[in-house]
């Protein structure tokens, strides 16, 4: 059994029952609309997906930005990249910012009529001229290409993901512009040495988001979550296709399936 890896827990549950709101952060509501099987199997049945390894240098340039950012933030001066960018935008400071951004606390709205605890953790905030704040959020790649648009099939989880931050800062009493900025840096492997040092591109992003979809997916999960029933997959999900083609291949107790191995 690998010591990374528990399959089944019995903590953190949904219980239909229970009358204590429930911390559904927003990774899990992008879990629900990528799959409600996956979804369900996890926040009610307590069977998650098998996670991914930790991206420690994503983590590093996560971590690097925020210390450059708030140092303009410190001094209330843009960045040179907004300026770059002609940005209407400093980063703002806030007393919350620092409990925003943590993990495991992140910026919280308890939506009243599911009981559910909605959590998210910001990588930035910014603010323009008319006092809007503007939700940022920091990536790290390393493509061959220059990033200047979110035009790939996975953006759209990084869509979701910065309108959720958007609504949750409204539902906080902020008033927050549309627009949000993705700083995208990716790393580049067409240096003639290395040197000990990795250089990257660093590009802004602008997107235009909309929220008015969050609270009803919101009461669609909760719908589900309260169900007996497991919710079929979605068709497009690599990990229940996965479940079903072991399952169809693992023998059953009467021996009458296909071994796995023939």
């Amino acid at each position: 059994m690998s010591q990374y890896y528990t399959p089944k827990r019995t903590k953190n549950l949904y219980d239909p029952h229970g009358r204590k709101p429930f911390k559904l952060s927003r990774s899990k509501i992008d879990l629900f609309l990528e799959c409600p099987r996956c979804f369900y199997l996890d926040r009610r049945l307590g069977v998650g997906r098998p996670p991914g390894f930790p991206f420690a240098l994503n983590s590093a340039v996560d971590t690097l930005l925020k210390h450059e950012f708030d140092t303009y933030r410190a001094s209330g001066s843009p960045h040179p990249l907004i300026e770059h960018y002609s940005i209407d935008a400093r980063p703002v400071a806030h007393d919350d910012l620092d409990r925003w951004r943590h993990n495991f606390t992140g910026i919280q709205f308890l939506h009243k009529s599911t009981n559910f605890l909605i959590f998210g953790a910001i990588d930035d905030l910014w603010q323009n001229s008319e006092s809007e704040y503007m939700v940022v959020d920091y990536k790290a790649t390393a493509k061959s290409e220059r990033i200047i648009a979110l035009d790939k099939d996975w953006h759209r989880g990084y869509k979701r993901q910065m309108e959720i931050y958007q609504w949750l800062l409204r539902m906080n009493d902020l008033t927050v512009s549309d627009t949000g900025y993705f700083v995208y840096c990716n790393g580049q492997a067409d240096r003639e040495a290395f040197d000990g040092k990795l250089e990257f591109d660093m590009t802004i992003i602008p997107y235009t988001g909309t929220d008015d979809w969050v609270k009803p997916v919101i009461i669609d999960a909760h719908k589900c979550l309260n169900s007996d029933d497991v919710p079929e997959s979605s068709e497009d999900c690599d990990y229940c296709a996965y479940r079903d083609a072991v399952k169809d291949m693992l023998p059953d107790k009467s021996g009458d399936q296909p071994s796995l191995f023939g």
